[in-house]
């Protein structure tokens, strides 16, 4: 079996909730798709921000396996 290991950092808006960059996330799954992988685990770390704009960021780690 192959597998490809990718990470996507996802912003979470100051205000509200809802992250800023899902079309990221969802592009990093297409083309792996598209490269005859699927999406096998995903797992998620979050960490706070206390910079300019604030935001929480999200680390998604997600594991593609070889159809």
């Amino acid at each position: 079996m192959q597998y490809v290991v990718l990470q996507v950092t996802l912003k979470e808006k100051f205000l509200g909730t809802a992250s800023k960059n899902l079309a990221e996330l969802e592009n990093v799954i297409n083309e792996q798709a598209a490269k005859g992988y699927r999406l096998h685990t995903i797992s998620t770390a979050s960490a706070h921000s206390s910079g300019f704009g604030g935001g929480d960021r999200i680390q998604a780690t997600m594991v593609f396996e070889k159809l």
